[in-house]
């Protein structure tokens, strides 16, 4: 025997049948407000990709051209102020003259070379960092003995030089 349903069993049936088939109508806002908010939130990422893509692009600078004038004028003068006669060298290299560098170690660099394995890179003091144009994607600032370089990190290639902070 098959058992029969009733005609309230069948309401009931069909009631919760629509039921399920108008959840996903439901779950949408009422002017498709949901879809916007999707599309809005991915062009706000797509905006902030291209933002972060566009800090990291390489800017090509020409090998010895990059610090102006007044750039170089600056850090000779902080570093004469701040390091001249010997003030921040231990007592037996303030004696040289030479940027407080070790001997052997004095001005084996040039434009276009890799910094020299064995030589100390110093940071550059914040003053001095706050006068220079920000270093661009993919380079920095460094001291090598009495001079300021401007390095492409990927390769410790030396692409411009602040040459005799001390004089």
């Amino acid at each position: 025997m098959t058992p029969r349903f009733s005609l309230s069993h069948r309401a009931i049936a069909l009631a919760i049948a629509s039921a399920f088939l108008a959840v996903p109508a439901f779950a949408k806002d009422g002017d498709g407000k949901h879809d916007n908010k999707e599309e809005k939130h991915a062009q706000k990422d797509q905006k902030k990709a291209e933002k972060r893509a566009e800090k990291r692009e390489r800017e090509e600078i020409k090998h010895g051209a990059y610090f102006d004038d007044q750039q170089r004028t600056y850090a000779r003068q902080y570093y004469s102020t701040h390091y001249g006669n010997g003030r921040a060298c231990p007592p037996g290299l303030a004696r040289k003259n030479n940027g407080c560098m070790p001997p052997g170690q004095a001005r084996h660099w040039d434009v276009g070379q890799p910094i020299p394995r064995g030589v100390t890179v110093y940071s550059v003091p914040q003053p001095v960092i706050v006068q220079l144009r920000p270093a661009p994607y993919g380079y920095r600032y460094a001291r090598i003995g009495n001079d300021i370089v401007l390095v492409q990190t990927q390769n410790n290639l030396i692409v411009d030089i602040i040459q005799g902070l001390l004089g």
